[in-house]
């Protein structure tokens, strides 16, 4: 191949920023398309009256000691380490301190958000970073010769840069893709790809998609309750243990450094998924006071029953139930994992986390490292 191998990654959440930086210093052309305005995914951070908060992830944990060492390259004075702990709550609503007592482990945000990871990941690599670029299904070239710099994959696009967006189409050619967003999404993509040429290949999209597909995820609203007081507590979060509370986590911003001006309060409540399907339909601000009151009741605090402003946050596809590593095939061999690495060969790989089934901010950094090693061992191999 006379030109740098191009490689498209769809998604520039955390497991996207993450292929892009482990082959950020190879000769590698990267391209990482995003459906939203921004870039985050799941690392979202919102703004308002002078307040910073996470609404999907809260934090990155260690994982392991390379995601330790990235992030503190990433530290420009604004990493944040929350220092209180995690409590526990249980149906009754009973709080301890549980088993929590934190030794090596870290609970990482940014002063600007949790968002920041994957953004300064992804300008620290210099990847070509296109928002507003939906990815809609791939075309495999199952006849292209590298050796002659013919393109093995294109993407079919809906770019919002492009008139009349919804209409056009645009095709973006890689040499190599990685689909990183949730299961289903992946699977709508790889439902609606096609292969060209005679040659057989050992996978077909269908199978992909399948795998992908079968995974299941929960739903979550996450909520942002605002009050014109300070709140103290002896720890930074509770999470319920036995998912039987109709509040599954519930945080106080303010332990993050340059969240939440002094004097105030904001705490992000996580519902539970069964709590999230019986409101899905209810109007933002009747759900909102429907989760403080809640909210209200597991702190013992009736002040907190009633903020001075919300914000809802919806997440369709927040967790993915159950871990695909121990899910077989009929053959009762196979993994779902194994399944969607059956492309790799041939230049397709997937970082979703519907592959680990874990909804943790470091898992997702972990697979998108990972695949950037496989990615490379494929182009340069």
């Amino acid at each position: 191949m006379t030109r740098p191998p191009r490689v498209a990654v769809v998604g520039a959440g955390v497991a996207g920023a993450g292929v892009a930086t482990a082959i950020a210093d190879s000769a590698v052309d990267v391209t990482v398309l995003e459906r939203g305005d921004t870039v985050g995914g799941r690392t979202a951070t919102r703004r308002r009256d002078g307040c910073r908060y996470d609404t999907g992830a809260n934090y990155l944990s260690d994982g392991s000691e390379r995601v330790s060492d990235l992030v503190r390259t990433l530290d420009d004075g604004d990493l944040v380490d929350i220092e209180r702990s995690v409590w526990t709550f249980g149906a009754d609503g009973d709080v301890s301190p549980g088993d929590d007592e934190r030794t090596d482990d870290h609970r990482w945000t940014f002063e600007d958000g949790l968002e920041t990871l994957p953004r300064r990941l992804l300008e620290r690599s210099s990847a070509t970073v296109r928002t507003a670029t939906a990815v809609t299904g791939l075309t495999y070239d199952a006849d292209a010769d590298a050796d002659t710099d013919e393109d093995r994959w294109t993407l079919d696009v809906e770019d919002d840069e492009a008139p009349n967006a919804g209409d056009v189409n645009r095709r973006i050619a890689a040499d190599a893709v990685v689909l990183t967003p949730p299961g289903p999404a992946t699977a709508s993509i790889l439902e609606a790809s096609t292969v060209d040429g005679s040659a057989e290949s050992s996978w077909q999209f269908s199978s992909l998609a399948a795998a992908a597909r079968s995974v299941s995820y929960r739903s979550i609203h996450s909520f942002a309750l605002h009050y014109p007081f300070d709140l103290e507590r002896p720890y930074y979060a509770l999470v319920n243990t036995d998912r039987d509370h109709p509040v599954g986590w519930v945080a106080r911003e303010g332990e993050k450094r340059g969240h939440v001006p002094d004097g105030e309060t904001l705490l992000i409540a996580q519902m539970a998924p069964d709590w999230s399907v019986d409101y899905r339909s209810t109007p933002a601000a009747d759900a909102a006071n429907e989760a403080a009151e809640r909210v209200a009741a597991l702190l013992e605090d009736e002040r907190l029953a009633d903020p001075d402003w919300t914000d809802r946050i919806v997440w369709r596809d927040a967790l993915p139930t159950g871990d695909t590593d121990t899910d077989t095939d009929t053959d009762g061999e196979t993994t779902r994992t194994d399944r969607l690495r059956d492309a790799e060969p041939d230049g397709l790989f997937v970082a979703s986390d519907c592959t680990h089934g874990r909804g943790r901010i470091h898992a997702a950094l972990e697979s998108g490292l990972s695949v950037g090693d496989r990615l490379l061992g494929v182009l340069e191999g």
